[in-house]
């Protein structure tokens, strides 16, 4: 791992440890909050995986030893002060030991005018209603109906997508879109595919434009 910055001007308290925030890349979704010092970093840095240092057991912790559950170093960032970091990683299962995706999971108030929105959290919905049907529920209708009625409202949505694109009617192509794109996501939960597997098809994917080959000209 490439690391241009001296980690001694790094503030370690006075245990010598700096608190390492964890979140997952692409969603920057809070994972866990643990504690490094100098040599759990440097081996962080050097296995380009975790390691922290636990506080209950005075020793080093490479996170997922005993579970599998690693979490791969995409990049660490120092905070203003220098006394804190962030971790972004790709992890291979939960951050928490309870089999939570995240430590951060015990709600302990929420607004009832603000409200947070992530592909993540409708795909988990649309998961729901999958594995627990609910009555009057359009997606719960669209699993009971299965697959054929599904692809059939996927070729549904992508003329409306069409038809509005055309038009150059900008907020309707939105709205349209949006339609796809739950659909599509009804879709993938029929077929077991997880947006994970969309994302690590796009991320290898190195060319994404192809370049168009003129027609030679008579």
């Amino acid at each position: 791992m490439n690391c241009e910055f001296d980690i001694t001007k790094l503030k370690f308290d006075e245990n010598g440890l700096i608190p390492a925030v964890v979140t997952k890349a692409d969603t920057n979704e809070l994972l866990m909050l643990a504690y490094m010092n100098r040599e759990s970093l440097e081996i962080s840095l050097r296995e380009e995986m975790t390691c922290f240092w636990s506080r209950s057991r005075k020793t080093l912790w490479r996170k997922g030893e005993t579970s599998g559950n690693r979490q791969h170093i995409v990049r660490i960032t120092a905070d203003c002060d220098l006394d804190a970091l962030q971790v972004v990683v790709r992890n291979d299962g939960p951050a928490c030991h309870t089999g939570e995706e995240s430590c951060f999971h015990n709600i302990l108030a929420e607004s009832d005018t603000l409200s947070e929105f992530t592909p993540e959290a409708l795909m988990k919905l649309i998961k729901g209603r999958k594995t627990e049907k609910k009555e009057g529920s359009y997606t719960t209708y669209l699993f009971e109906k299965g697959i054929d009625k599904i692809l059939k409202k996927v070729g549904e949505e992508c003329t409306e997508v069409i038809i509005a694109g055309k038009a150059g009617d900008r907020a309707e192509t939105i709205y349209e879109i949006a339609d796809l794109t739950y659909h599509v996501m009804v879709l993938m939960t029929e077929m077991g595919i997880d947006i994970n597997d969309i994302r690590a098809e796009l991320a290898s994917r190195h060319v994404i434009d192809k370049k168009i080959k003129q027609e030679k000209m008579v």
